[in-house]
């Protein structure tokens, strides 16, 4: 029974909830937010949220199949001449300077160029960078134009001097999901392994 002018216990509850949750989003807002040398685009909902390609033995992969672990994806080919081995190369030497944290760090490969990148050609092109890193192709051309468009990336042959001797240009930078899955950060194209690195020891940490 409630006394007169005495707050009720439904009452008491309440205003000890709204406290709760005052104090918990002052807490929030008091979190220094992570200074990434590269571009933050955590909370991005209208692109790269998932994808369902193939690994080298053809079986699909999504990305919850890596949750626990920072994921970096690249887009590029095997015939490239120049971005996509120099991307490759810094990515092997960020997972040098990362040391044991670099177990927590996977290194997709995803190819615009899936007429001549086979599950074969991946598994042999890609590890050779770093025996960690993955090679991801999707199923035909109507999965590639699906998987580039989610994630906004831009590719395009370049006829070369027969029908199998092309070129293909295409975005150069890669994307970080942190290990729960959510989208974080945009690397940019030739900065070199240390402000990569920084950053991935941000979001494990």
């Amino acid at each position: 029974m409630t006394l007169p002018g005495s707050p009720s216990l439904l009452a008491q509850f309440r205003r000890f909830c709204l406290l709760a949750l005052c104090a918990t989003l002052l807490a929030a807002c008091g979190q220094p937010k992570p200074s990434f040398k590269n571009v933050d685009i955590s909370g991005a909902t209208e692109f790269g949220k998932d994808f369902a390609l193939l690994d080298p033995s053809g079986k699909t992969r999504t990305l919850a199949d890596f949750k626990g672990k920072a994921v970096v994806m690249f887009f590029g080919y095997t015939h490239c001449p120049d971005v996509c081995p120099t991307t490759m190369a810094e990515l092997k030497a960020v997972m040098d300077k990362l040391g044991p944290d670099a177990d927590k760090v996977q290194v997709l490969f995803v190819t615009v160029d899936p007429e001549r990148d086979t599950g074969a050609l991946l598994g042999q092109y890609v590890p050779a960078f770093d025996a960690r890193f993955l090679g991801l192709r999707p199923a035909d051309e109507v999965g590639l134009k699906k998987v580039t468009k989610d994630f906004k990336v831009f590719y395009a042959k370049v006829p070369g001097t027969s029908p199998n001797n092309y070129t293909v240009d295409h975005s150069a930078g890669s994307y970080v999901f942190d290990t729960n899955g959510q989208l974080r950060l945009f690397l940019r194209h030739g900065q070199g392994p240390d402000p990569i690195a920084h950053d991935l020891k941000l979001l494990l940490s």
